[in-house]
């Protein structure tokens, strides 16, 4: 089963409230809380709410494929950088 994991403020989207009230239903519904490396709290969520985020990319405007096309595109750049970067550094370190 995935895991989908969302800040307050995204789970205050999803859900259409505010952060706060985000946060008080995350803990009214005892979700699995983590602080992450970035220094924001995000919650797990249950399986009604992947639900609800699964039929909200349903019936979202936007073309899937080329949302998938645009994620391939970055990943390739930021692969490039890395790679760059990493030969970068093995020629200093010989």
């Amino acid at each position: 089963m995935p895991q989908i994991w969302m800040t307050y403020d995204e789970l205050a989207t999803l859900c259409g409230c505010s952060a706060a009230e985000a946060r008080m239903q995350a803990l009214h519904l005892s979700l699995d809380r983590r602080k992450s490396r970035d220094g924001n709290t995000r919650v797990k969520l249950n399986l009604a709410l992947m639900a609800r985020f699964f039929e909200t990319i349903r019936e979202a405007e936007f073309d899937l494929d080329d949302a998938i096309k645009a994620l391939r595109g970055a990943h390739q750049q930021m692969s490039g950088v890395l790679a760059a970067d990493r030969s970068s550094v093995r020629r200093g370190v010989a």
